[in-house]
């Protein structure tokens, strides 16, 4: 292991909604439920291979369960999804962050939109925010394309920003769906090669995506492996990752560079 490799492991905790991005349909109750039920499995995989993460956390979802984002904070980084994943106002950069101090009794630094989609630098400076993890340096169909963006964190507007990790050369993403779709050896030789340049490892995934998914209208490289088959692909990523560096949250990583 290289004590110098750095592993930020974050979840995306917010109303489970993606079937309506499918023409479903949910009940208020399922979103939160869902993703209730999926992060206390993350827990437990958290917990066995002594993860310390980032939790990006819609509002909504925080003030329906308070107990637990607080029980979040005393380990790990709490940090804002914004403060409904479906919709968005200017004031929701700030009202959002707000809403999360005053549940989790600490402060929030950093930020995540929904989707991934892009935010103005500026206005989350503003906002109160340290750094964006809003940036996801590849391809991908009908999303976006940041193939021309920094694979690794810099610096801009007075914020830092934090990409999710890809290879060099091609940049491959390694994130939910990659993990979710291809075998194991092919995340491990990308997260090896990414390592091996950068030291450093940014992760993401979804509370939802530890819930059996096959019962709603979702395409099958959503659906297919969720639940268990998610729960123990996680398991062994997990491992593997434990074995290759330090977990860390993305505030501790940027406090512990030199320009900050």
């Amino acid at each position: 292991m290289s004590i110098n490799n750095k592993l930020l492991i974050s979840m995306d905790v917010e109303e489970f909604d993606i079937p309506e991005e499918f023409g479903g349909e949910v009940s208020l109750q399922e979103k939160l439920s869902v993703s209730h039920k999926g992060l206390l499995s993350a827990l437990e995989l958290f917990e066995r291979h002594n993860v310390t993460a980032t939790f990006f956390i819609t509002a909504y979802w925080a003030q329906h369960y308070p107990q637990l984002v607080r029980t979040l904070a005393e380990k790990h980084e709490i940090a804002s999804h914004l403060f409904f994943h479906s919709e968005f106002e200017m004031s929701h950069l700030e009202s959002s962050r707000l809403v999360l101090e005053e549940i989790c009794q600490k402060p929030v630094h950093g930020f995540r939109m929904p989707r991934l989609r892009p935010v103005d630098y500026i206005k989350l400076r503003e906002a109160g925010y340290k750094y964006d993890a809003s940036l996801n340096p590849t391809w991908l169909p009908g999303r976006y394309n940041n193939l021309d963006k920094p694979r690794i964190p810099f610096q801009k507007n007075g914020l830092w920003v934090m990409p999710s990790s890809v290879s060099p050369l091609c940049r491959y993403p390694v994130f939910w769906l990659s993990v979710k779709n291809m075998p194991g050896a092919v995340t491990r030789y990308f997260s090896n090669s990414i390592l091996r340049k950068d030291h450093l490892l940014s992760f993401y995934f979804h509370p939802w995506e530890l819930n059996d998914l096959e019962g709603y209208s979702l395409p099958a490289y959503i659906r297919k492996t969720s639940g268990i088959k998610m729960y123990k692909k996680m398991d062994q990523f997990l491992g593997f990752l434990k074995t290759k560096g330090t977990f860390s949250t993305h505030m501790e990583w940027i406090s512990q560079q030199p320009s900050f």
